[in-house]
């Protein structure tokens, strides 16, 4: 699929994987609102690559709405990146047999709400633009790329909610793509593993912290870069023969226990 004078979203655009996914969309000739909370940030890139900022939280659909409809102004919606994501760890129970040192409910919620709720919300709308596109020779008239987490599939002591909302992610992956395959509309998702982002931090102990981590991915031993992962979304959305999968960019690496 050629995106090449179409506009693009990708949520969680500020920073780290959404931002290498929102250069990489630009360099193919997309217009690319960059939607995210963080509005310097967001600002700066969407000046660096000649797109549109669009303040994004996306528990709130009316700001995905105005989102959607700010792209489809610019030029046909042909391309949707759900990059925005929160973790955190709470172990399931507390150490005192106590039910007030359970897993905070609230915040199971707000990781759900965010990860996976939002990132429906979003392809839910999105979608609703792209159906009204003229199809491509292939018939179709957008694709979207969700992004999971390896923690769907190998979820760590602690990461109750967040692999539930990954996991979430990647359970709607073939029923949604079925939807929307009758108004010619694709989705896949990419689940990263180790990814090289600012949630590491910067400096001597984080670079060191990276290296130990690294030592664990099957080859190669290190992290992934945000451009590597970047990439295969990427190819999901251009490759026109790509549906309804979910694909694993990790190095080999099956998260152990903690």
């Amino acid at each position: 699929m050629d995106l090449n004078g179409s506009s693009a979203i990708v949520t969680g655009a500020a920073s780290g994987i959404g931002a290498a996914a929102a250069r990489q969309l630009a360099a193919l000739g997309c217009t690319v609102v960059v939607a995210d909370v963080q509005a310097e940030k967001g600002e700066a890139l969407a000046e660096e690559i000649k797109g549109v900022f669009a303040l994004v939280d996306v528990t709130q659909t009316e700001q995905i709405t105005a989102a959607v409809e700010a792209a489809a102004d610019i030029a046909p919606l042909r391309a949707v990146v759900n990059s925005a994501g929160i973790g955190g760890a709470q172990r399931t129970i507390g150490r005192d047999g106590q039910i007030e040192s359970a897993h905070a409910l609230d915040f199971f919620a707000k990781v759900v709400g965010i990860n996976l709720i939002g990132t429906f919300d979003m392809v839910r709308q999105a979608a609703t633009v792209m159906s009204r596109n003229e199809p491509d020779a292939d018939g179709c008239r957008g694709a979207i790329v969700n992004l999971a987490s390896v923690a769907a599939f190998d979820g760590q002591i602690g990461q109750a909610a967040y692999a539930s909302s990954k996991g979430g992610v990647v359970g709607m992956t073939l029923p949604v793509a079925r939807d929307l395959s009758a108004s010619g509309i694709r989705l896949n998702t990419v689940a990263p593993g180790l990814i090289d982002t600012p949630i590491y931090g910067e400096g001597e102990e984080a670079e060191a912290f990276k290296a130990k981590l690294g030592e664990s991915v099957l080859f190669p031993k290190r992290l992934g870069v945000p451009d590597e992962l970047a990439s295969m979304v990427v190819e999901c959305l251009t490759n026109s023969y790509m549906n309804g999968e979910t694909v694993r960019l990790d190095g080999g690496i099956r998260m152990p226990p903690k």
